[in-house]
């Protein structure tokens, strides 16, 4: 058992920054919240919705794999996800900073330059909840700012940002620590 008679809420408009050790559950917690694990007891709910199928329509992930295909370029492994989403390449594409890499291959890519593009992909789905596992792992003091600004505006916008970290994300957040 990870935790007991754990309960906390996440208003929208806010993000939620999980800290603890390796082991302590954060990325536990965060596939409960996805829908991708059940709880042994108890309930999740975002909103109205307690299903862990239906919430996970609500979810925008960002996990520890950058699911960057390498044959194919920056602006192709966006593409496909704003097609799917009904959003727009080009905006994703500056907001992360990718312009000028939008025609190289996934395969020539940095390990931070894979993180933005998880983080563009992220920011395509336009989902209201966004769970995030170590999103600041890879990017500089560069990328870990467009990051937070990410976050901020998903925030600012209404939208909820769970976020583990073992780090300062740079944006104003509740704290919850597992122990």
């Amino acid at each position: 058992m990870l935790f007991r008679g754990l309960s906390f809420r996440v208003e929208g408009g806010r993000a939620l920054s999980l800290e603890g050790a390796n082991g302590s559950g954060k990325t536990s917690l965060l596939r409960m919240l996805a829908g991708f694990l059940a709880p042994a007891d108890g309930a999740i709910r975002v909103g109205d919705v307690t299903d862990g199928e239906e919430r996970g329509k609500l979810v925008g992930w960002l996990g520890h794999h950058d699911a960057v295909k390498p044959q194919m370029s920056v602006r192709e492994n966006l593409d496909f996800f704003a097609r799917l989403h009904g959003s727009d390449t080009g905006d994703a594409l500056d907001a992360l900073g990718l312009a000028r890499l939008a025609e190289l291959p996934g395969q020539y890519l940095s390990a931070g330059q894979k993180k933005r593009v998880a983080l563009a992909r992220l920011k395509l789905t336009k989902r209201p909840l966004w769970l995030m596992d170590e999103p600041l792992a890879s990017l500089d003091a560069a990328g870990k700012r467009i990051a937070a600004d990410l976050v901020a505006a998903h925030c600012a916008a209404g939208g909820i940002a769970v976020v583990a970290t073992h780090e300062p994300l740079g944006v104003d957040c509740d704290r919850l620590v597992l122990a």
